[in-house]
C-alpha cells in the first residue's frame, strides 16, 4: 500500500536524508538510483516491517505491506518524527541571510536531521560514534542489529533496531563479546536497564518543553553521553544551541581559517558564537572548504 505525508515547507528530502551519517546506519539503507529511503521498524503490536520513503511534490510518499488503520498512523507519526516533517526553520534561515557559507541553508531547506523512530536508538547509535572510526560504527551497529533485533517473517536478514527491553536482558559481558562494542557495552545496559525498570522516561525528551541548558544536562546524566554526543543529540531532538565538536569539527576550523594549522575547541566555539541558538545548525550545514 502507499499513502502521503505533507510537510512543512521548504522541505528537501534529500537534504534530510543526507543532513548527517545515519542513512549509512542499518536499519536504514538508500537506494541511490530510486532516491528512496529504507527503514525496518517494529511497531508496537510486535509487528516487523520494512517501509520505503520517496518525495512527493509536498512531502513524501510511503509504500509498504497492508497495514491496519492504527498501523497506518504509527507509521505516519513515525515517519514524521524521522524526517522532521512539520519542523519550522524560519528563525535559523533569518538568521543565516547575508552569510555567504549559508547561503545554501533555506534554498535546500537545510535544519533537519535524520532521525530514528525512537530516542534509545538515537542515543545508542550515538554512543557508538564515541572514540572510535566510522567504519566501526556501522560494524557494531549491524551487529547489535543482527545479534539482537527481531525479523520480520520469513526474513532473517531483516532486522529491526532492538529495543529496551532485548538489551536489559543481556548483560554488559555478553554485549561486549558478541557485538564487540567495548568499554560502551555497559553504558548501553545500563541505559536499557534505567528505562525497562522504568526509573528514567527517556522518550518523554522527544517533547519536552525543559530550557535547552536544562535538556542537555538529562542528556549528560545518560552514562556514555558527554559534550559532543550530547551536542549531537540535541540536534536530533531540534535544539541547535551546541556544536558537537569532536576531532572532525577541529579539522574543519583548521582548514576553514588557519591553513590546516591544529586550533583549539575555544576556537571553534568562537567562530561560531555569534549564531547563538543556531551555533550548532550553522555548523553543521555551513559550507566548509574542506572535504576529507
Amino acid at each position: 500500500m502507499q499513502f502521503k505525508l505533507y510537510a512543512r515547507q521548504p522541505f528537501q528530502f534529500l537534504s534530510v536524508v543526507k543532513s548527517h551519517g545515519w542513512v549509512q546506519l542499518a536499519p536504514f539503507t538508500f537506494d541511490e538510483q530510486k532516491v528512496s529511503l529504507s527503514y525496518t521498524d517494529r511497531l508496537s503490536n510486535g509487528r516487523v516491517l520494512t517501509y520505503h520513503i520517496s518525495e512527493t511534490t509536498d512531502g513524501v510518499a510511503i509504500e509498504t505491506e497492508k497495514l491496519t488503520g492504527s498501523e497506518q498512523a504509527e507509521v505516519a507519526q513515525h515517519v514524521t518524527w524521522m524526517l522532521g516533517l512539520d519542523m519550522d526553520f524560519s528563525g535559523f534561515y533569518a538568521a543565516s541571510l547575508g552569510e555567504p557559507k549559508l547561503l545554501q541553508a533555506e534554498k535546500k531547506a537545510q535544519g533537519r536531521v535524520l532521525r530514528s523512530p525512537t530516542l534509545f536508538e538515537d542515543v545508542v547509535k550515538t554512543i557508538l560514534t564515541t572514540n572510535t572510526l566510522w567504519t566501526a560504527t556501522k560494524r557494531m551497529n549491524l551487529k547489535l542489529i543482527n545479534e539482537y533485533g527481531p525479523s520480520s517473517d520469513g526474513e532473517t536478514d531483516v532486522r529491526a533496531f532492538p529495543n529496551t527491553a532485548e538489551i536489559a536482558a543481556s548483560s554488559p559481558e555478553v554485549l561486549k563479546e558478541t557485538v564487540r562494542v567495548g568499554y560502551r557495552a555497559a553504558s548501553i545496559h545500563e541505559l536499557a536497564l534505567r528505562i525497562e525498570s522504568g526509573n528514567f522516561n527517556l522518550e518523554s525528551l522527544k517533547t519536552s518543553d525543559l530550557p535547552t541548558l536544562d535538556l542537555r544536562n538529562e542528556l549528560l546524566k545518560i552514562k556514555g553521553v558527554g559534550p559532543y554526543a550530547a551536542a549531537n543529540l540535541l540536534l536530533i531532538l531540534g535544539r541547535g544551541d551546541f556544536i558537537p565538536l569532536d576531532t572532525w569539527a577541529l579539522k574543519l576550523v583548521s582548514h576553514e581559517w588557519y591553513d590546516g594549522q591544529p586550533v583549539t575547541a575555544k576556537k571553534v566555539e568562537k567562530h561560531f558564537e555569534k549564531w547563538a541558538e543556531f551555533k550548532g545548525l550553522a555548523y553543521l550545514f555551513w559550507d566548509w572548504k574542506y572535504e576529507g
